[in-house]
């Protein structure tokens, strides 16, 4: 009477990878998460990550492993490559160990970061390779000129 829908079509309505999942303080896992959706942890992580949205790593959360995801906020500590395909945050708080690979990077005057940090390059288009090409031809024509002028 009061709800006509079935507990298999409220399940449907939920849609895929729009919920998030937390590692609550104190919990410990061992072991890779996979996630469609948001991603956060609170907790200690000894495995990487594989995240097709955002992943948060919280004050007191602690990560030894790979973290990959699309964008990823970080707070707490994380020992491992950190792959992100928009915006990584490293926060005050966190301490990272371990290489970055971001399209945007922002830092806080007070985050603790130790690796190399690889930030991705645009693809050149075949019409300015073709001018870069061209130039760098007419440069060392010029230089072989002004060798042979010299001599």
């Amino acid at each position: 009477m009061f709800n006509a829908k079935s507990k298999s079509d409220m399940l449907r309505e939920i849609p895929a990878g729009t919920s998030t999942s937390l590692i609550g303080a104190g919990t410990s896992l061992k072991g890779d998460i996979t996630s469609n959706g948001d991603l956060r942890i609170d907790g200690t992580l000894v495995g990487n990550i594989h995240c097709t949205a955002k992943v948060v790593i919280g004050a007191n959360g602690v990560v030894e492993g790979d973290v990959n995801g699309q964008q990823a906020d970080i707070m707490g500590s994380v020992t491992g490559t950190i792959k992100v395909k928009e915006l990584l945050q490293l926060k005050s708080s966190c301490v990272v160990n371990g290489n970055l690979h971001a399209s945007k990077l922002q830092i806080e005057p007070a985050a603790t970061f130790n690796g190399q940090c690889h930030m991705a390059v645009e693809v050149k288009t075949k019409s300015s390779t073709s001018t870069n090409g061209k130039l760098a031809h007419d440069l060392a024509k010029d230089l072989a000129h002004s060798a042979v002028a010299i001599s």
